[in-house]
């Protein structure tokens, strides 16, 4: 029998439960030692050809339309990516994958994600991550990723729009399903299993639907193929439809 994660209630005051209070006490963030200290180390240090930039190096808020019909949840920011640029899924080769596809969709203004000063609007999205600082081999403990998940429940509250929720990886999809239990939500029964493409009903409408990630290991081996990664965002349309 699967153990039951204590339900989080948000507090009644004392906290405004809108999207930028919570993007505010993600950026302010010290739970993790480790993680903050990986993230302001990679922002000191840089990469060769980023010398000359200004580093994020916090944890990262989510974005999006909020009032979106897909939740896109990832694993966490890259350490060159969204730790450099301080927005999910930008500048790195993840984030080429999913914008592309996302103005594909009609969902993102642009299938460019450079910087989070770029004018990219994302119009039925709100992207977030299991994890908000960048972790070290991209690996957050599983107490990391417990500091993590209230800021996830807060932001699946307010998002009450939601038909689709795509968790894009193995950390993803088990922080979805801990984050509906400890909201208090219907248990799944049979549990759903992560696979690329699988799509289960939820109890209070919608659908959980899982992918593999788009790291460059996922898409440089052919684990994830474009046709696969293509196929996973048409079936959220479909099951979004009325």
């Amino acid at each position: 029998m699967e153990k039951r994660s204590r339900i989080i209630r948000l507090p009644e005051t004392g906290v405004t439960p809108d999207l930028p209070v919570i993007a505010r006490d993600v950026t302010a963030c010290e739970r993790c030692p480790r993680l903050r200290a990986y993230s302001a180390e990679i922002a000191r240090v840089k990469r060769k050809g980023r010398l000359g930039e200004t580093y994020w190096g916090r944890p990262v808020p989510g974005f999006g339309d909020p009032e979106p019909w897909l939740l896109i949840v990832g694993l966490a920011p890259g350490a060159h990516g969204s730790n450099r640029t301080g927005r999910m899924f930008t500048g790195d080769r993840s984030g080429v994958w999913l914008f592309r596809e996302l103005h594909r969709q009609g969902i993102a203004s642009s299938p460019n994600a450079n910087s989070a000063d770029d004018g990219l609007v994302l119009r039925g999205a709100y992207i977030t991550a299991a994890a908000r600082c960048a972790p070290p081999d991209n690996k957050p403990t599983m107490v990391e990723l417990d500091h993590c998940r209230e800021y996830l429940i807060r932001e699946m509250a307010l998002l009450q729009s939601v038909r689709v929720r795509l968790a894009l990886g193995r950390i993803a999809f088990d922080a979805l399903l801990k984050a509906r239990r400890e909201l208090g939500l219907p248990a799944l029964k049979p549990r759903p299993e992560f696979a690329h493409g699988a799509a289960a009903p939820l109890p209070e409408g919608g659908f959980l639907l899982s992918s593999y990630h788009p790291s460059q290991q996922n898409t440089s081996t052919g684990k994830l193929t474009d046709a696969m990664w293509r196929g996973v965002f048409d079936k959220a349309v479909a099951l979004a439809a009325p």
